[in-house]
């Protein structure tokens, strides 16, 4: 029964022995810099989280991947959280901070939706554009009343259709109404 032990406890040294035999120097830096051994993070990585959730800073993201080493279980944090935990001040003596990081790069040549890009020479389109509400923006006047209103379950999906496509388009000529009446309200008359 020693004998065993004596076998088992020898291994155990000599795993040890060379485990830290073959550790490379920054490895043990990063190691001791991060708290933990740091897992595979690719700037791919970095880049598709950044993309996905674009509020989060890059360096919250690469920090998580660094100890998840997984897109999904950082996702996933932060759809459960909806933040991610900063990373400690010896993150940034590995990884120092860039002002041109590509998750950046991502944001900026993403344009948002319904901006027109450079160089293109389609106009804006406006939501009165987008539902050819354009005939109708003068010609009615919407109350309260019929903005909401309940609607009744028509019998075929394409009455239903119909009628939401009715009801939006009510709720865009309303609220284009509040914004002019707001508008006129906010702007001082002219005196000529």
């Amino acid at each position: 029964m020693a004998e065993v032990v004596n076998v088992a406890v020898a291994f155990l040294v000599i795993v040890f022995i060379f485990r830290w035999a073959t550790t490379p120097g920054e490895q043990s830096e990063a190691d001791k810099a991060l708290g933990f051994r740091p897992k595979k993070a690719t700037q791919p990585m970095v880049d598709t989280v950044a993309a996905m959730f674009p509020d989060i800073p890059v360096d919250n993201i690469r920090y998580d991947l660094l100890r998840t080493g997984s897109v999904e279980t950082t996702s996933n944090r932060i759809l459960e959280r909806g933040f991610l935990d900063p990373p400690p001040a010896g993150y940034f003596t590995l990884y120092p901070r860039s002002t041109d990081t590509s998750a950046s790069q991502i944001r900026q040549s993403a344009p948002a939706p319904g901006t027109p890009q450079p160089g293109s020479s389609t106009p804006k389109q406006t939501l009165i554009s987008k539902f050819n509400l354009e005939t109708r923006v003068n010609n009615e006047s919407i109350s309260q009343e019929d903005i909401g209103g309940k609607s009744t379950w028509e019998d075929s999906a394409e009455k239903r259709e119909a009628s939401l496509r009715e009801r939006k388009a009510k709720m865009i000529l309303a609220a284009r109404q509040r914004m002019l009446q707001k508008e006129a309200g906010n702007s001082p008359s002219p005196s000529s």
